[in-house]
């Protein structure tokens, strides 16, 4: 093969798959330095060459009625991209999550004989079994993140690679708690709350008030009376950052916050404990090892459609890959400052270190040198 001339198109919808997406070039710079790297991606993509078509906050939308109001431009933005491909085919298209997106795509470009990878799997295994078929018909390969789902394509006999998480990889069995407050001029004595509402407009909008509320009882209770307290805010970006700071001026301007954009892992070392949105961030605060309280909030009418659907114990990464009740979880009607509060002082101001063996156990699990890995299963089937 002529390495000078190989192309990898790769679409990312989001700042995790941005992160996955440029562990993945890396590895495929050091056997085709010549490559092409062309499609949609993020600012860390970005800055190793990678080529956007259109801008990954374009798809960054969750939820059905989120996406109806999207819908038109997101087919515009599909289709552009299926003929550009068709047009100019690459050697190998990856999507990096964004499966209602990228599966359709991934479709429409294998019936053109381009080969297709889907990296992170759907989660299939929790909702909507049978989407596995259109994963088989729209992909020659499946990377996981987790172990457990490579098991279920197998019983489907559906080609998968189980990869691990680079984030497993990137981050330290421990991370120093004093170091990153040092870094970011943190007191030392001070107790630190992180408040993560969220890396997407919709889902930071619903959580910013309950977080901010909650802040404001516990600055206010008994406990806290005889610390130093502070509430600390890592944000993805500017854009996120200026909503946040928007939503806080008008629900709490007293209480005072500091928001660190960019930064969000080193926040989380720094932390005592973690008040954060569900998501990926769920999982890099478990490999940081720190106590967190997740919430999630959809869209209503998103949640009442299919709440029927989902058939699992747990929605968070951790208490999934522990297989058990490790961190709480609070979803919807049950995201209140009466039922956050008690849950943040308890892993606030009480000890916690049994965590950390749970935590240690999933992160030696998922440390598998997962963007070589990765590399090393999309080279193969070039």
């Amino acid at each position: 093969m002529n390495k000078s001339a190989v192309t990898f198109a790769i679409v990312v919808g989001e700042h995790s798959g941005d992160t996955l997406g440029a562990g993945l070039m890396q590895q495929l710079l050091l056997s085709h330095p010549e490559a092409k790297f062309i499609g949609i991606g993020g600012p860390k993509m970005l800055a190793l060459g990678f080529e956007n078509l259109f801008d990954m906050e374009e798809l960054s939308v969750m939820g059905v009625f989120e996406v109806l109001g999207r819908l038109r431009r997101l087919l515009h933005i599909r289709k552009s991209l299926s003929d550009y491909f068709i047009a100019n085919k690459p050697n190998v298209f990856i999507g990096i999550d964004a499966p209602d997106f990228n599966i359709a795509l991934e479709a429409k470009l294998k019936a053109q004989t381009i080969k297709t990878v889907h990296y992170v799997s759907p989660s299939v295994w929790a909702w909507r079994e049978k989407r596995v078929f259109k994963i088989a018909k729209a992909t020659n390969m499946v990377l996981s993140l987790l172990p457990f789902e490579k098991a279920f394509y197998d019983k489907h006999q559906i080609p998968c690679t189980f990869v691990g998480h680079s984030l497993a990889d990137d981050i330290p069995l421990v991370s120093d708690k004093l170091m990153a407050r040092k870094a970011l001029g943190l007191s030392e004595s001070a107790k630190i709350l992180a408040l993560m509402p969220g890396s997407r407009g919709g889902e930071l909008s619903r959580l910013v008030e309950p977080f901010l509320q909650t802040a404001k009882k516990l600055l206010a209770s008994e406990q806290a009376n005889s610390i130093e307290l502070i509430f600390v805010v890592p944000m993805i970006s500017d854009k996120r950052a200026q909503q946040f700071n928007q939503l806080h001026q008008k629900i709490a301007p007293d209480l005072p916050v500091s928001i660190i954009v960019g930064k969000t892992q080193q926040v989380m070392a720094a932390s005592d404990c973690l008040l954060t949105a569900s998501g990926t961030v769920t999982l890099e605060a478990a490999l940081v090892k720190r106590p967190m309280v997740i919430c999630y909030k959809f869209n209503p009418l998103t949640y009442y459609m299919f709440k029927g659907f989902v058939k699992l114990k747990w929605f968070s990464l951790p208490n999934l890959l522990a297989n058990k009740s490790l961190v709480p979880e609070l979803l919807q009607s049950e995201v209140s400052v009466e039922n956050i509060l008690p849950l943040i002082e308890e892993r606030l101001f009480e000890d916690q270190s049994a965590l950390n063996q749970a935590y240690t156990d999933i992160h030696l699990m998922l440390k598998q040198n997962a963007s070589e890995q990765a590399a090393k299963a999309v080279i193969d089937l070039l």
